[in-house]
């Protein structure tokens, strides 16, 4: 049963026709409640009435130019594995890496304009095992469902709780370092775990640069974050295994 798993795993990651941007389009009102209002033709618009062109999705374009000019139909360009088995994911598919800044700017701010900043509150972070709490962005709903995650990891054993803890990082204005698109970081709505248990694919890439995919993130924490709209870093090719980002409209149905 596990290998006839992973290998419709592998089809359906290898497997990303353009129709399923339409209706993953059509989800971004449901996946941000009160934020954006509805979906006009191919305009979003936003509670506040800022009305944002989602653009097209190129089929033809490369990786890189998707990952650094993405329109917002090129967010949904590949569909995030939700529930499958943790395997290496084929070349270059890194479901949620494409990000259309403006998209992001208008929903949680530009950071390099202290936005971010005056939307951040604290969320208790493992209260009863970290002792801490973290700084995350109200809006959109990140710092809600970053809550709702704390309180279903302090109930994991401690074997594997300890994993999210200490924690490595949650707002930080800056930029990814393959693209120089602005990180999920830098709108206060992405969190890295416990560094002595991460695997990051800069930092294992061989001398020809071929990537040899890694993780030692326990499934349970894996499985708690994307029940609450975060998607984790170790489903992408190029691998960040301590790092979780609120990207509920990759995860709705």
């Amino acid at each position: 049963m596990r290998g006839v798993a992973a290998i419709g795993w592998l089809m359906a990651a290898l497997s990303v026709p353009a129709a399923a941007a339409e209706p993953s389009l059509s989800l971004l009102p449901q996946a941000y409640p009160g934020a954006v209002a509805t979906i006009a033709d191919n305009t979003i618009v936003f509670a506040d009435g800022f009305r944002l062109d989602a653009g097209s999705s190129n089929p033809a374009a490369s990786f890189q130019d998707i990952l650094q000019h993405a329109s917002v139909r090129d967010m949904f360009r590949l569909s995030y594995p939700l529930g499958a088995p943790l395997l290496p994911p084929p070349v270059d598919f890194d479901p949620g890496r494409f990000r259309n800044k403006a998209f992001f700017d208008h929903l949680y701010g530009d950071c390099r304009k202290g936005e971010v900043e005056r939307n951040l509150v604290a969320v208790p972070w493992l209260p009863l095992s970290a002792g801490r709490s973290v700084y995350v962005n109200q809006r959109g709903g990140a710092a809600a469902h970053l809550r709702e995650v704390s309180a279903e990891l302090e109930r994991l054993p401690l074997a594997i709780r300890r994993a999210a803890y200490p924690i490595a990082g949650t707002y930080a204005c800056r930029s990814v370092a393959d693209s120089g698109q602005p990180s999920m970081h830098a709108y206060g709505a992405a969190i890295d775990l416990n560094l002595a248990y991460s695997d990051y694919w800069l930092w294992q890439a061989g001398r020809n640069g071929a990537i040899q995919y890694r993780n030692r993130m326990p499934r349970e924490i894996i499985d708690a974050f994307e029940r609450h709209g975060f998607i984790w870093g170790g489903r992408w090719y190029h691998y960040d295994t301590m790092h979780f980002e609120y990207r509920p409209e990759l995860l709705a149905r």
